[in-house]
């Protein structure tokens, strides 16, 4: 059966606790850059991490409905911690939605070691979730593969706030980062959508920490292959020329939002406030 036209000019829906999606954002553009896209930044409602699982999945499915009445033919939870809480009841939900979702690169991570031990950089709540420690066991049992799991509380928040360099983020990722490195990983995965975004503090760290090369394991280009695939499987990839647009959306403020598009992405789209209603927990 043809498809609408309006069916493959549908946006995509991409959604996150804050700002860490645009790490995704940014390899869903350069690989779908006639796609028209819908960022949401759950803001407002952030960190997501340290919430209960059943917290993450209620809001999730809340975000999920806003971007789904917004006309999206599919969804990228671009938030790990989301992704581990919801992604099951968001497939259980809408079944015939495309719904791709982030997760750590412990497969590629695998991989990439090569003495065996592997640091994991995520938030508690990823690291505590069944979904995850199910593919860690899955994937040590066939590698025999070491997983060092390294929470990194307020991570996130520090890069929420755009201190992608400052001298507290240094201290926090030398907080985190060292331990593993004298553990002897010598692959790092950064297992928050946030993380990528502070990459060069990251690999300063490790420079100063160690001689030894370390691998870093950021699945945001997979996310954005695996939803090409979906779109074309379902026949809803946008063929129309021309660049597609971008719109954001956050429940907290339209300029913080907009400065970090402009800072990390070097873009200046539309962004807009939304209300949600008060969120029971």
């Amino acid at each position: 059966m043809n498809l609408p036209l309006s069916a493959n000019d549908a946006p995509v829906g991409i959604f996150d606790s804050g700002v860490g999606g645009l790490s995704v954002l940014r390899h869903i553009r350069a690989q779908l850059p006639h796609e028209h896209l819908l960022y949401f930044a759950d803001s407002g409602f952030a960190p997501y991490g340290d919430k209960p699982e059943h917290v993450i999945a209620e809001r999730s499915l809340m975000v999920a409905q806003f971007l789904i009445e917004h006309g999206a033919k599919a969804l990228v939870v671009a938030c790990n911690t989301a992704t581990v809480a919801a992604i099951a009841l968001l497939r259980k939900t809408y079944p015939k939605l495309p719904i791709v979702g982030v997760e750590p690169g412990l497969k590629p991570a695998a991989a990439a070691t090569r003495n065996g031990k592997v640091g994991v950089m995520a938030t508690e709540g990823t690291l505590a979730g069944d979904k995850f420690l199910l593919l860690r066991d899955q994937i040590r049992a066939a590698t025999d593969t070491e997983f060092l799991l390294q929470p990194c509380h307020g991570l996130a928040d520090q890069i929420e706030l755009g201190e992608l360099d400052s001298d507290a983020t240094t201290r926090l990722l030398e907080h985190y980062i060292v331990p593993l490195l004298d553990a002897g990983a010598d692959t790092l995965v950064l297992g928050c959508t946030h993380y990528p975004l502070v990459r060069a503090s990251i690999e300063r760290v490790i420079a100063n920490a160690t001689k030894r090369e370390v691998a870093l394991i950021d699945t945001g280009d997979a996310v954005a292959r695996q939803l090409a695939r979906l779109l074309q499987a379902a026949g809803t990839a946008r063929t129309a020329p021309g660049p597609g647009t971008l719109d954001g959306y956050t429940t907290a403020s339209a300029t913080a939002l907009s400065a970090a598009f402009n800072s990390l992405l070097g873009i200046d789209p539309p962004v807009h406030e939304v209300a949600f209603p008060p969120f029971a927990s």
